[in-house]
């Protein structure tokens, strides 16, 4: 059995000698080592090598993680601890880290991934974690990469007139933690749709598999852990929702109003809109929401049941496990 250790504790000191920048990547590393992810890739890459290896899979795919932590923007930036063995220890060379990413193919994802979630648990264990009897709420959301050079794999011209590449990203939002905690991601090209619901689908089940076995939700048991998925109009599909339903957890979408919405939430009656409720549990200025079904109830010519034939089971019921049930604004 080959004995593993965390490197030798780093010293803070104010007194201005021996400092050395970028001294506290040397905790994040010995955090991916500590909470078992170095030996969970590791082991799910392990099959990829034909032999020994120098830096080991799971090394090399945690030291990549802590260098985007420590401001890089692409793989060189792995090469800034090359020059500091004395708080990083040694540290692979960017051809073996693109290396290492080549290996992470569709049949290796799972194990990474895998990894990834036992190694949440244990951070979430030893107080790292949300408070799970809440709700979780997931944000799903594309955004504009800007890439300066043609040779980039999958750069492309993008809807905004701009060329590079449209990843989907999705966050678990934790407002003590800044922008979220990271869950899952998927590399798409420049012109990659925006409603593009089998990318948003496949973004869904990687995060929620990136979630421990305590916080992924279990279609139909009511005790199971509560998550909603949000997302902007371009998750608003129907193969997206149906998605969501499929996995247990609810939805709350933007809708684009076109002239057909315009047109029904127009006939809603005044008296069938309540005020809108803020997050901090205030009333929002301005704003009011109305239920589908309330609005059925109170007038059966409004043609919002006609609407909602097409969205899952659940949408419009007045028992449906469905978060996002307002379907439109004013004022």
């Amino acid at each position: 059995m080959k004995r593993s250790k965390g490197l030798r504790r780093v010293k803070v000191s104010a007194d201005g000698v021996g400092v050395v920048s970028h001294a506290g990547v040397g905790m994040l590393r010995e955090l991916a080592l500590d909470t078992g992810l170095v030996a969970g890739v590791t082991a799910a890459l392990a099959d990829t090598y034909d032999g020994p290896w120098q830096h080991a899979p799971g090394r090399v795919f945690t030291d990549l993680a802590v260098a985007i932590a420590d401001g890089g923007d692409c793989v060189s930036h792995i090469e800034v601890f090359g020059d500091r063995h004395g708080v990083c220890g040694p540290v692979a060379s960017m051809p073996t880290t693109w290396r290492l990413l080549d290996r992470i193919d569709q049949a290796h994802l799972p194990g990474v991934i895998a990894a990834r979630a036992a190694a949440r648990e244990r951070a979430w264990a030893a107080g790292a974690g949300p408070d799970l009897t809440g709700l979780l709420q997931i944000d799903v959301d594309a955004t504009i990469t800007i890439s300066h050079s043609e040779d980039k794999e999958n750069a492309a011209k993008t809807w905004k007139r701009t060329f590079g590449h449209h990843p989907l990203l999705v966050f678990l939002d934790r407002p003590e933690v800044s922008g979220g905690e990271a869950l899952a991601g998927l590399l798409r090209p420049g012109n990659a749709g925006s409603n593009t619901a089998t990318d948003h689908a496949t973004v869904l089940d990687q995060a929620l598999d990136s979630l421990p076995a305590a916080a992924q939700p279990c279609p139909g048991d009511p005790g199971s852990v509560r998550v909603v998925v949000r997302s902007d109009s371009a998750g608003a599909t129907h193969a997206f929702a149906k998605k969501c339903r499929s996995r247990g957890v609810w939805f709350s979408f933007g809708f684009p109003v076109d002239t057909r919405i315009q047109g029904i939430v127009d006939r809603v009656p005044d008296h069938a809109w309540a005020a809108a409720i803020a997050t901090d549990g205030g009333i929002r200025d301005g704003a009011w929401v109305v239920g589908a079904c309330h609005a059925n109830r109170v007038s059966r010519r409004w043609p919002m049941i006609d609407w909602l034939v097409s969205w899952p089971e659940g949408t419009s019921s007045d028992q449906g496990h469905i978060v996002e049930r307002v379907v439109g604004s004013r004022g």
